[in-house]
Order: structure tokens, then sequence, then C-alpha cells
């Protein structure tokens, strides 16, 4: 489950109406296509990874996809990765973070996600979302240093927003990303998600994940305040997406019952509205 590219592809979703659409169709062509290609490529290995297949062969999977990046990256890129190239060349994407993406959906399939640590769910953040933010920064132009700040605090804020707004929707396949210290301090000693989804004391776990999550959003608005406006028209209206869905949790609790959270095909236009036309 990384970012909108595949909280989309788990729900049926088309890349045309999601939010990652929406914010990457007002780029330049060369960049739109280059970013899409990172879409792509995230949503065939997180479709793997939620696959029913047995993990042997979900393993097996993203092992052929590890080779094929390395091919790319050796220059002789397989059928599927042909038009790769030319965006690796020209944007400088780097290999590691392709590799790190695949490591992320791996941990998916080793076993289902329990109530890790602390230190395996921020791993988990890191190659799940913000490894695609170090590939997309620089398909936006950002200079190095803000580039990889802004994939550190963008994507472990759409990321938590994300475990937030799915937490029974993976609940039912088995997972649970909420930390095991949280569950804790909590006073839930259960691991089973869906013991832990009908808890009590749900709220109490969830509240200081919505806060570490504005946290971030808050870090990554300064780096984008303080670069071009073109450079981040993008991840800003990923950011206002998330961070709107982030209110619409906070304001509706995580106490039974809770009703789905989307945010309204109007509220999406009025952010590409106001940032999109720079």
């Amino acid at each position: 489950m990384t970012i909108e590219t595949t909280a989309d592809a788990s729900s049926g979703a088309t890349a045309a109406s999601s939010s990652f659409y929406a914010a990457m169709r007002i780029l330049p062509r060369a960049q739109r296509e280059a970013m899409f290609q990172i879409y792509t490529f995230c949503r065939y290995v997180d479709d793997i990874a939620d696959s029913d297949s047995p993990r042997p062969e979900r393993r097996a999977a993203l092992q052929q996809w590890r080779d094929d990046i390395d091919a790319l990256y050796q220059g002789h890129a397989p059928e599927r990765l042909r038009d790769y190239a030319a965006s690796v060349s020209a944007f400088g994407l780097r290999r590691e973070d392709f590799l790190a993406v695949i490591d992320g959906m791996e941990m998916d399939v080793l076993a289902d996600i329990r109530a890790p640590d602390e230190a395996t769910l921020d791993l988990y953040c890191d190659r799940v979302a913000s490894a695609v933010g170090r590939l997309s920064v620089r398909v936006f132009g950002l200079p190095e240093q803000d580039g990889v700040l802004l994939s550190h605090h963008l994507g472990r804020a759409l990321q938590l927003t994300n475990i937030l707004r799915d937490v029974d929707e993976d609940a039912a396949l088995g997972r649970l990303y909420l930390p095991r210290e949280g569950l804790l301090d909590g006073g839930i000693d259960s691991c089973d998600p869906a013991a832990v989804i009908s808890n009590p004391a749900l709220p109490e776990v969830c509240a200081p994940l919505v806060t570490r999550a504005r946290a971030h959003f808050v870090e990554a608005d300064e780096i984008m305040n303080r670069n071009p406006r073109r450079a981040v028209r993008a991840p800003r209206i990923m950011s206002r997406y998330y961070h709107a869905i982030l209110e619409l949790l906070e304001h509706r609790g995580f106490q039974l019952p809770r009703s789905p959270v989307h945010l309204s095909q109007a509220a999406k236009i009025a952010i590409v509205l106001r940032y999109a036309l720079i």
C-alpha cells in the first residue's frame, strides 16, 4: 500500500480517476511521461504484493522486477521497461529508489504486516512512499537536498494518512500498520487486526499518528514554500488532497461506527484549479 498510486490500484480505480493523475497531467510532456512510468511501475509491483497468489510466486514476481530494473540500468532494458531508459537518463532516476519500492512491497509479501514496531513502520513508509517521492522530485526538478527532504516528509505524511484512512480495509486483508508501541500505549496488547479495529481505545492509538502526519505536512510545506512554485505544483496538489483527507478523518474520528472518508470531486477540482494554474 503505497501513496495514491497504489491506494487507487487496490480499490480498482483507474489512473484517470486518481488524485495522482490530476496532479501529474499539469506537467510538461517529458515530465508527465516519466511520472506515469513511475506510477505504472508502482501499480505493477503493488498489484503483485496485494494479489491472492501464493507468497513464493509473489516473491518470484518481485524478484523478476528487480532483475528487470538491473537490466534497465545495465543498458539492456526488457520490453516492459524499454521506454523508461529515456526518463532515467533525462532525470537521473536512481536504481536504488526503484529497488526500495520493491523491497517495501516485499515486506507485505513475506508476511502480513501486523503492528510493526516504530522502526519497521518508518522503514516501510520510506520504501513504499518516500522512495517514490525521491524518484518524483528528480522529475519535478527540485534541488537535491530539498528534494530528498520533501520526499522524506511528504512521503511519510501521505503514507500515514493512508494508514489511518484504510485501517478497516487493511484489517479485512489481515494487515495492521498501526505501530506496536502505540497500541501498547493505548492499552491494546493484541496484534490481531480485527480485535484492534474494534477496540474502544483505537482513537487513542490513532491520535499520535494524526499529529505525526500533520507535522510532516508542515515540514513539507516549508520546503515547498522555498522552492519555485512551478517546480512544486504536482506535489503541492498531492499534499493538499491528503491533508484534506486527514482533516476529514480527524473530524470523523476513529470510534465505531466509522464511515469511509473520501474527498469530494468538487474539492479535488478546487485544489487543482488553485495550484495548477501558476
